[in-house]
């Protein structure tokens, strides 16, 4: 019995030259690979939710920490707010809370407070008592209020719901 003969297409197609190398592939995977490393950096990431409420609860954490330590170590001590650069920074421990461009920081600081006149800070006295006020931390849609009572010194954080 005779072979038929084997024409060259069915040759190509026999020894697996249909479909894509290897090569190309790996060439694909690393092309994609840097137009992403290369947009991804550029867009633009609001702060979410839960990075929002993270941002309030790392404040009043800052504040209570400042008010315990008035307490214990039976001085005053001021928790600096700076609205212009987004930042509230501790008076004891120095550490400072950033928060990003899309986040809008208000403080409510009392005007008057013992002997001081301007307020840009919450004062924290030996006896528990503060100066008191609110610090607002809101993105579209969603924000936080932290509350310092001027006669306990208690930190609360609120929810707010912005339209």
């Amino acid at each position: 019995m005779e072979r038929p003969p084997i024409l060259p297409v069915a040759r190509a197609e026999r020894s697996g030259e249909r479909g894509f190398a290897l090569i190309e592939i790996v060439c694909m995977l690393a092309i994609i690979g840097l137009l992403a490393a290369i947009i991804l950096p550029a867009l633009p990431r609001a702060t979410t939710r839960a990075k929002l409420e993270s941002y309030a609860v790392e404040t009043a954490a800052l504040l209570k920490a400042d008010r315990n330590t008035a307490l214990r170590r039976q001085i005053p001590v001021k928790t600096t707010i700076d609205a212009e650069a987004r930042s509230i920074r501790s008076g004891v421990t120095g550490r400072i809370v950033r928060l990003p461009k899309d986040v809008t920081l208000e403080a409510m600081l009392a005007s008057r407070c013992g002997d001081r006149t301007a307020g840009r800070s919450i004062d924290f006295f030996p006896s528990g008592m503060s100066c008191g006020g609110a610090i607002a931390l809101a993105r579209p849609g969603m924000g936080y209020e932290i509350r310092v009572n001027w006669l306990t010194g208690g930190v609360d954080i609120v929810p707010k719901k912005l339209l």
